[in-house]
């Protein structure tokens, strides 16, 4: 019911007259400017929602840098111009120099006030599963106030609806003893998986999987390796950039590893497997990984390649979309 009744919500608004106002993930009632041309963006995740709207080019102040998000850099290169800064507290006076007329932060930025107070409307982001995430979506479209932002959230909410709908009938009817445990590991040093209440438990579960850290909620929860061991998962996914199982040797034990069932996650505008809109590549690509006789005739690189030339204008290259699957960067020059 929650699917249908956001796709519903997607189809009116995009009869209604623009409005001035928003309602962000935090309830609040936030009033906009129209059509905003300079954003600041304080969420990581969230510069992947404005570029599938195709607002990534109004960034002009940002939390990530181009060593960390590589693909981001290279697929919108305006935000090499775009004022940086490291963590997520934007200097006022700065914001106000380059114009800024709307930010976007995560709903547990503590620094949003004084942007606020600054007198620069702030509209806070968060979501911990797929629902939640379209509706940030739409209420990113709302507040960048253009029926194209309205136009490309439909076009995105279909895209992942049909995902989801042919994973789930090409899963169903699948018992629990098939569907494999699942252990995602963030970081290996320190060593941190994400649990239950989380977009990454979502899709795992989504993708026929069942999420190993039992007893675990949240996102990047610190553990040991003697945890690890005891969950015994049948897979173990590592972020592209969560290191090397060197890093922690007792892991090497894991049945997991000595049988083979050790992925690396791709990585491209924003990792796949965590907050943006590339999620919708992860489903099938986790699905493939955790049920390969379901889904043999899944091609990730035409899929990636076609994926990234309608919602970020984008047109990658086969090598490019290999790369993003081994979870590399781009090649250098």
């Amino acid at each position: 019911m929650r699917w249908r009744g956001l796709g519903l919500a997607l189809g009116l608004v995009s009869t209604m007259a623009l409005a001035g106002q928003v309602v962000d993930d935090k309830g609040r009632t936030v009033t906009v400017p129209d059509q905003p041309r300079h954003i600041a963006d304080a969420w990581f995740a969230h510069h992947a929602l404005l570029m599938t709207l195709g607002a990534g080019d109004r960034i002009v102040a940002t939390v990530n840098h181009a060593q960390r998000q590589p693909w981001m850099f290279t697929v919108q290169p305006s935000l090499n111009q775009a004022l940086t800064v490291d963590g997520t507290a934007f200097n006022v006076e700065s914001l106000l120099a380059a114009k800024v007329d709307l930010v976007f932060a995560s709903t547990g930025d503590r620094h949003a006030l004084a942007y606020e107070q600054a007198g620069i409307a702030v509209v806070y982001m968060g979501f911990n599963d797929l629902p939640g995430l379209k509706h940030s979506l739409l209420t990113s479209a709302q507040a960048l106030g253009s029926p194209e932002a309205l136009a490309r959230a439909q076009a995105y909410d279909a895209y992942l609806d049909q995902q989801v709908e042919t994973i789930r009938q090409r899963l169903q009817g699948l018992p629990a003893e098939q569907r494999p445990r699942v252990l995602h590991i963030a970081s290996l040093k320190p060593l941190k998986v994400d649990g239950a209440g989380t977009l990454i438990d979502d899709w795992i579960g989504l993708a026929g999987g069942r999420n190993a850290a039992t007893g675990l909620a949240g996102n990047l929860q610190v553990v040991n390796a003697e945890q690890v061991l005891a969950w015994q998962p049948d897979v173990v996914i590592l972020a592209a950039d969560a290191g090397s199982l060197d890093q922690v040797p007792l892991l090497k034990q894991l049945h997991a590893v000595t049988s083979g069932h050790l992925l690396r996650n791709p990585a491209g505008v924003f990792p796949w497997d965590r907050y943006g809109t590339e999620i919708a590549l992860q489903l099938p690509w986790a699905a493939q990984q955790l049920h390969p006789t379901l889904f043999q005739d899944v091609q990730m690189g035409p899929l990636t390649q076609a994926f990234y030339q309608r919602f970020f204008d984008y047109p990658l290259t086969a090598g490019q979309a290999a790369s993003i699957l081994r979870g590399d960067g781009p090649a250098g020059p």
